[in-house]
C-alpha cells in the first residue's frame, strides 16, 4: 500500500480554515486507499504527530518558527513513498524530505503567497521569506495540485519557471452529510440571532483577502429590513481587528448587525446558513472556496465576487448571484454587491431555489471520495511507487 506522509499547519482540533478543512477531509477520504500518516504543527493528537515549535524558537518571527517545525518533521519522514505539503507553511518539509529521501513531493495549492501581499501586515519581512519558501518549493515540486482552474492560471502565471503538465487540477470537495440543512435554531437564537427576520451571513476570518472592508461597507445598503450576522474573529493582525471593530458600531448606528466574535462550532454554522437568505463572500482573492461549499450544502444562496475559482463554485443566477471585482473601482463594486443582496431579501422565493440547486451541484461534483481517488492519481504521475526503499 503506498505509504503518503500529509504535511500540515492544521489539524483538528486546530482548523480555523479552509485548508485546514481540506487536509482534514481529504485524509479521511485517503486512509481507505492508502497509509496515511499525518504531521501537523502542534502537539500530537488523534490522527496527527505533532511538531510544535522549539522553545528557541518561541519568540521568533513566524516565518522562523515555521522553518524550525518543517526541520522537525522532514527528520521522521523516511518512512514514506510520496510527501504531500499543504501551505507554504509545510512547503520546505516537502521539499527537503523528497531531497533527503528520495520520494516525490506533491504541493497542493491552496492559495499563493504573490496573490497575498497584505500578510506582510502580519508577518514583516517573514513574508518574503514565506514567498521564498513557496516559490522554490514549486520550482522543484514533482507535481502541484490546483484545487480550481482559476487557480492553476494563478499558479502558471505567479511561477512561469512551472511546466504546465506539473500541475493538476483536483478541486475542494465537501462532506454532504456533515453539511446539510439544520431545521433547528435553538444554537443561533442564543446569539441574539432572530430566524423569523430576514437575515444574511458571513462566516470566516478577519483577513484582507476575505473583502471585509467591501462587505461592511456594501452593507450601507442593503435594505433596513435585512440583518447582518458577522461570524469573524481571529484577525491577522490588531490594526484590521480594530479596524473591523470600528466599521461594525459604525453600521450598528442605522441596521442590525449581529456579531459572533468566535470560531462557531459547525452546528451553528449549519444553523446559521441554513436560515440565511443568503451566504456572502466578497473576497479579493479565492482560490476555490470551501465555505461556499458549505453554504451550497445547506441550501443556501451565494452572493460572492467572481474572482479565483468562485465562479466554478458557484454558477450566476442559478445557485447565487456573482459580482464582479475591479481592485481599481471598490466602489462599484460594493454598490453591486449591496443590489445582489436586496434582490434576493426581494425575493426569498428564488434565494430558496438557488439554495437548493446549490446542494445538488455540491452532491453532484463535489464529492470528497472521488477528490481522494483523484489525488492518489497525482501520487502515481509523480512518481511514487507503493513500499520504495529508502535510498
Amino acid at each position: 500500500m503506498l505509504r503518503v506522509g500529509i504535511l500540515t499547519k492544521e489539524w483538528p482540533p486546530e482548523v480555523y480554515g479552509g485548508a485546514g478543512v481540506h487536509v482534514e477531509e481529504l485524509v479521511r477520504e485517503l486512509r481507505p486507499l492508502a497509509d496515511v500518516r499525518v504531521h501537523a504543527f502542534g502537539h500530537s493528537r488523534t490522527g496527527a504527530t505533532g511538531h510544535p515549535v522549539p522553545d528557541s524558537f518561541a519568540k521568533a518571527n513566524a516565518a522562523l518558527q515555521t522553518i524550525a517545525v518543517d526541520l522537525d518533521m522532514v527528520r521522521v519522514l523516511d518512512k514514506v513513498d510520496v510527501v504531500h505539503s499543504h501551505t507554504w507553511y509545510t512547503n520546505l518539509a516537502g521539499h527537503l524530505a523528497a531531497e533527503l529521501w528520495g520520494v516525490p513531493h506533491v504541493v497542493t495549492a491552496h492559495s499563493l503567497e504573490p496573490r497575498r501581499p497584505w500578510k506582510m501586515e502580519q508577518l514583516g519581512g517573514g513574508y518574503r521569506i514565506s514567498s521564498w519558501l513557496e516559490a522554490s518549493a514549486y520550482r522543484e515540486a514533482a507535481a502541484i495540485i490546483a484545487v480550481s482552474e482559476g487557480m492553476k492560471r494563478d499558479v502558471l502565471d505567479a511561477y512561469p519557471f512551472i511546466e504546465p503538465d506539473r500541475v493538476h487540477v483536483v478541486r475542494n470537495g465537501i462532506d454532504t452529510v456533515a453539511w446539510q440543512p439544520q431545521a433547528s435554531t435553538d444554537l443561533i437564537e442564543k446569539y441574539g440571532v432572530d430566524p423569523s427576520e430576514p437575515f444574511v451571513v458571513f462566516v470566516g476570518r478577519i483577513t484582507r483577502q476575505k473583502g471585509i472592508a467591501h462587505l461592511l461597507a456594501a452593507a450601507e445598503h442593503f435594505d433596513p429590513s435585512v440583518t447582518l450576522v458577522f461570524c469573524a474573529s481571529a484577525p491577522d493582525t490588531p490594526e484590521i481587528g480594530h479596524e473591523t471593530a470600528e466599521s461594525i458600531a459604525h453600521l450598528q448606528r442605522t441596521r442590525k448587525v449581529v456579531w459572533i466574535q468566535e470560531h462557531a462550532p459547525r452546528l451553528v454554522v449549519q444553523q446559521l446558513l441554513t436560515h440565511a437568505v443568503a451566504f456572502l463572500c466578497p473576497s479579493v482573492y479565492e482560490p476555490l472556496g470551501i465555505v461556499n461549499l458549505e453554504a451550497m450544502a445547506c441550501r443556501t444562496a451565494v452572493v460572492a465576487s467572481d474572482v479565483g475559482g468562485i465562479p466554478e463554485v458557484v454558477v450566476d443566477g442559478e445557485t447565487g448571484s456573482l459580482v464582479h471585482y475591479d481592485a481599481d473601482d471598490p466602489e462599484t463594486f460594493r454598490r453591486e454587491f449591496a443590489d445582489a443582496v436586496n434582490a434576493l431579501v426581494a425575493d426569498q422565493g428564488r434565494a430558496a431555489d438557488m439554495g437548493a440547486k446549490g446542494r445538488q451541484r455540491v452532491i453532484d461534483h463535489f464529492g470528497w471520495h472521488v477528490i481522494a481517488a483523484q489525488t492518489v492519481e497525482v501520487y502515481l504521475q509523480a512518481g511514487a511507487v507503493p513500499g520504495a526503499p529508502t535510498p
